[in-house]
């Protein structure tokens, strides 16, 4: 009976909490648009934004998203993807109001009034209901979904990428709608013991995440199966390793 009334008492406590929490950040809180300049230019292989003439081809009545942070923070979410509809707009500034209801952000509401840049855009939905209107097309990225198995040092930007080959895909995610690519990435082992090398996790990820650690590579990333290179670092080449 102890432990059932302590456990109660704890519940309530934790909810009297974040009630009190919830209320501070309603009524004192405050929010700003995070910028996805910075973000995309370090993860240019799997993080994009809409490119210049698409920014320039919006009109009022358009949807664009864009990244909420909560002042105070959020108790689940440190940022949220929200849509805003445009309603005025000049050369760089944009006006809308809030088309989501957030999730763990009291400071704002559907239907609030929103005020941004058109730099702080990542994703639009053109307001095309009388199918006249003219979008511009857009060069389309090439995307490096796929999967590989990579040593963990290198996403962690601990190593830089030293072995790379490729063998017959099989490796299957029953949830991944991704293939395997079959490239298998390892780290520098220059100065690395075989029980460290040994020891090494690596992660089964997209290709594009360990591009944005190092893309020395990239130009043999359509090298057919069984390909195998080593990186020459002094020459800072990779050389086909028999």
């Amino acid at each position: 009976m102890k432990a059932k009334a302590f456990e109660a008492l704890w519940s309530f406590s934790l909810s009297l909490k974040n009630k009190i929490y919830d209320l501070r950040r309603k009524f004192f809180g405050t929010y700003e648009i995070e910028s996805p300049i910075t973000l995309a230019s370090e993860n240019p292989y799997t993080y994009f934004l809409p490119q210049k003439n698409w920014l320039d081809a919006i009109e009022t009545d358009d949807l664009v998203k864009l990244v909420f942070l909560g002042k105070p923070v959020g108790r689940e979410w440190g940022a949220e993807r929200m849509w805003v509809k445009v309603t005025s707009f000049n050369k760089n500034s944009i006006k809308g109001t809030l088309e989501n209801e957030p999730s763990d952000m009291p400071q704002i509401s559907k239907g609030d009034k929103v005020n941004f840049l058109r730099s702080d855009i990542i994703d639009i939905l053109f307001d095309d209901r009388n199918n006249e209107r003219d979008i511009p097309p857009q060069n389309e990225p090439k995307k490096y979904w796929d999967r590989c198995l990579v040593d963990d040092c290198i996403l962690e930007g601990n190593a830089k990428v030293h072995l790379i080959y490729r063998e017959e895909p099989n490796l299957t995610e029953t949830d991944d709608k991704f293939p395997d690519s079959g490239w298998r990435i390892r780290g520098d082992y220059r100065k690395v013991s075989d029980k460290d090398y040994n020891a090494r996790t690596a992660s089964y990820i997209a290709l594009g995440k360990v591009l944005n650690q190092d893309d020395s590579w990239l130009h043999l990333i359509d090298e057919p199966i069984g390909s195998r290179y080593i990186k020459n670092f002094e020459k800072n080449t990779f050389e086909l390793e028999e």
